[in-house]
């Protein structure tokens, strides 16, 4: 071995020790060896996806979504066969059944628990870390984030509108500069638009201890997903992957980013439709709100399972425009890790090169 590949090696292995050191925190909560979770997608995020991420190194989570207790609970035993490492479930805080769906967490031994697509309740998080479990929450603002610490919550994720699915208005980066500056009682982990490893040492740097990502993982080997809806990642462009509109604020539309297509363009005519027929009398504004929320029963589904890209729901994050190919769960995490490492070493050697009297700007 040359002097020069030596000190290259002595490099790698300082850089990796600052990324082992910057998501200790984010580990150490997890139980996994890179603090870096799966983000919950309904129809993806089960078991094959999950124990692969998990058994990759990073840690999978299930997206319960709609399932109710009896068949969440075949899910965590059919992803308990195919991992023995850690993993969670997320749970939707709206569900009908989430009281007994938590049981089932708790009953089955998960480790943690993801509670989404709603403000949790004191008393839910209680119920799970009463029955052994982590609990983990979304802040969309600080001020929130700091309410669900003092309802016991033990790690958060901000989520920017980057991400894909159901989203909130603001980007990361607007978030991560509003919460990470003021929450260090508890790991917080970044998600939305990520795709690479130098982005996600950028907010570990700024405090984070971990990165939530979803949309590499979708178009993953091991993703269930039908292999036209990958190809669609593959195909799109950052720009593709948009929000749902409202047309009338009388009738609230939920965000939800996706690559456009038929459907989404037929969305809005379904909205101008109903619309007109609201106006006319013909449907209450009920009758009204429910048939614009309806029109997309079952699209997700579609698009996933059934591979109808056109007129399903594609979900996606803007970080499709970076999904370049279909490739593992271990690929995509070893490739993560390695250009956080690369960033790092690449940084170190512009400063060892700076004159005594420059000074480095970060």
């Amino acid at each position: 071995m040359t002097d020069t590949d030596q000190a290259q090696q002595q490099a790698r292995q300082k850089a990796r020790a600052t990324l082992e050191r910057l998501w200790t925190p984010g580990c150490a909560f997890l139980g996994a060896p890179t603090a870096i979770l799966g983000g919950a997608m309904s129809w993806v995020s089960e078991r094959n996806l999950v124990s692969a991420i998990s058994n990759a190194g990073g840690f999978g989570v299930i997206a319960c979504g709609a399932m109710n207790p009896d068949r969440l609970a075949e899910e965590i035993a059919a992803t308990q066969a195919l991992t023995d490492k850690p993993f969670g479930v997320n749970l939707i805080t709206m569900h009908p059944e989430l009281d007994k769906l938590v049981d089932v967490c708790v009953e089955a031994r998960v480790g943690h628990v993801v509670l989404a697509g709603g403000v949790p309740s004191g008393a839910t998080i209680k119920q799970v870390r009463d029955g052994g479990a982590r609990a983990i929450g979304f802040a969309p603002a600080l001020a929130l984030g700091k309410r669900l610490v003092k309802q016991g919550i033990e790690a958060l994720v901000i989520e920017g509108s980057e991400a894909g699915g159901h989203v909130g208005p603001v980007s990361l980066n607007v978030l991560a500069q509003e919460i990470l500056p003021h929450i260090h009682d508890v790991p917080v982990f970044v998600a939305g638009g990520l795709a690479r490893g130098d982005a996600v040492l950028g907010y570990l740097e700024q405090g984070a201890s971990g990165a939530q990502l979803g949309t590499l993982f979708a178009a993953s080997s091991e993703s269930i997903a039908h292999e036209a809806f990958k190809k669609a990642f593959v195909r799109a462009s950052a720009r593709d992957a948009v929000t749902s509109n409202q047309i009338d604020e009388r009738f609230p539309v939920i965000p939800v980013r996706g690559l456009s297509n038929a459907g989404t363009r037929r969305f809005m005519a379904h909205q101008a439709a109903t619309l007109t027929r609201f106006t006319s009398g013909e449907l209450t504004k009920e009758e009204a709100q429910l048939e614009i929320e309806h029109f997309w029963a079952g699209a997700l589904r579609r698009a996933v399972i059934e591979g109808d890209v056109e007129e399903g729901s594609v979900m996606a994050g803007q970080s499709v425009g970076m999904v370049k190919a279909v490739r593992p769960v271990a690929e995509i995490l070893h490739d993560l890790v390695e250009q956080a490492v690369d960033a790092l070493v690449a940084r170190e050697a512009r400063c060892g090169h700076l004159h005594p009297t420059e000074t480095a700007i970060g």
